[in-house]
C-alpha cells in the first residue's frame, strides 16, 4: 500500500520539532518513524540526509535570528564536523554502519544520565561559556563521523557532551544546530555521489515540508524554555533513543 505524502510531512514535522527544540535527534527520530512505516533502511537513511539540508538550514537561521548562536563555538565545530561527516559518509557506502551503533549508544546512554544529574546539581549559567578549547574540534570530527555512520547523531554526540561539560544549554543548542547545516550538506553531497535518490522524492519532499514548518517554531520554543526543564528533556531523549538503538543492535 502506497503511503501518502501527508504521512511523511507529519514525520518531518515531529522530527524537526524534537531536533530544533532540543538540539538533536532529527535523524534518529525520522529514521525511527520511517522504518516503522516499512520504508527500507537504505531509503530511510538517504531521504533523511537529503531533507536535513533544508531543515537544518532553516533551523540554524532561526536560532541565529533569535540570538542562540555562539560564533566562537561554531568556529570550533563547523569545519571539523564537515571533515568527520564526509569521512563517515564515504565509509558508510562500503561498510555496515550498524557495527558501530552499540558503542555510540552506550556512550550516549551515560551522557544522558550525566546531563540529568547536572540539571539538578549545577547552577545554570546566565551567560555563555566563551572558552572553547581544541578538544571541541575533536568532538566535532567525532560527531560528524557518528552522524554519517549511524544515520543520525550529530546533535546527541555534540550537544550532550558540551552540555554535560557545563556549557550554556541554550547557546549550545543554537550553535550545534547552526553548524549542523554545513555538516549535513557535506554528507549529502557525498551520498549523492555514491547513491541514487530519484526513487525517494516523495519521502524527501514530505520530510522537507514538515521540517520547514516546524523549524522556526522549535527554535522559539528553545528560546523560552526554562534551562532545567530543557536539560532534563535532553537527557531523557538521549537515554530513550540510546536504549532503543542498543536493543536493536544486540537483539
Amino acid at each position: 500500500m502506497e503511503i501518502s505524502i501527508l504521512v511523511y510531512i507529519l514525520v518531518g514535522f515531529i522530527a524537526q520539532m524534537i531536533d530544533g527544540a532540543l538540539g538533536m535527534a532529527y535523524g534518529v527520530s525520522s529514521n525511527t518513524f520511517l522504518l516503522s512505516l516499512g520504508i527500507p533502511p537504505a531509503a530511510a537513511s538517504a531521504s533523511v540526509h537529503m531533507s536535513e539540508v533544508v531543515t537544518t538550514g532553516i533551523s540554524g537561521f532561526s536560532h541565529w535570528r533569535l540570538g542562540n548562536v555562539d560564533w566562537k563555538l561554531v568556529k570550533r565545530l563547523l569545519f571539523p564536523g564537515v571533515v568527520g561527516g564526509v569521512a563517515g559518509a564515504y565509509l558508510l557506502t562500503s561498510i555496515d554502519g550498524n557495527i558501530i551503533k552499540p558503542y555510540i549508544a552506550v556512550y550516549l546512554l551515560i551522557m544522558g544520565g550525566v546531563i540529568i544529574y547536572k540539571a539538578f546539581t549545577m547552577i545554570p549559567r546566565n551567560e555563555p561559556d566563551e572558552f572553547h578549547g581544541p578538544r571541541i574540534s575533536l568532538l566535532g570530527i567525532f560527531g560528524g563521523f557518528c552522524d554519517a555512520i549511524g544515520g543520525g547523531g550529530w546533535g546527541p554526540v555534540v550537544t550532550s557532551t558540551l552540555v554535560a561539560r557545563g556549557k550554556y544549554p541554550r547557546m549550545t543548542i543554537g550553535s550545534v544546530n547552526f553548524s549542523e547545516f554545513f555538516v549535513t550538506f557535506a554528507e549529502s553531497v557525498t551520498f549523492v555521489l555514491a547513491l541514487s535518490f530519484s526513487q525517494y522524492w516523495q519521502i524527501i519532499l514530505g520530510l522537507l515540508i514538515g521540517g520547514a514548518i516546524a523549524a522556526p517554531l522549535a527554535a522559539r520554543l528553545t528560546k523560552n524554555l526554562p534551562l532545567k526543564a530543557l536539560m532534563i528533556m535532553v537527557g531523557i531523549l538521549i537515554i530513550i533513543t540510546s536504549i532503543r538503538t542498543l536493543y536493536l543492535a544486540i537483539k
